[in-house]
């Protein structure tokens, strides 16, 4: 089993936060800002280069006031095919 960080539906979920993110004009900066972390971690994110585990995914959903649910359902919707 190949690690979930390699995975299509994990780089699918970083596109999709990476979108969220754009589309509500906010940069790394200010998302490391509203998380209480360093723009380095969300780039890290974004890039592939760090894996976020649960709690840190439904904390980046809030701090970019999107419904984790909605990102799940990418990815379920995605391993089904």
């Amino acid at each position: 089993m190949e690690k979930t960080i390699y995975s299509d539906e994990y780089a699918q979920l970083r596109k999709w936060l990476r979108d969220q993110r754009n589309e509500k004009g906010i940069t790394m900066r200010e998302l490391g800002e509203r998380m209480d972390v360093m723009h380095s971690f969300v780039g890290k994110i974004e890039h592939g280069e760090r894996r976020l585990d649960l709690i840190e995914y439904i904390k980046y959903c809030a701090a970019l006031e999107i419904d984790p649910h909605e990102g799940l359902s990418l990815i379920i919707a995605s391993s089904e095919k």
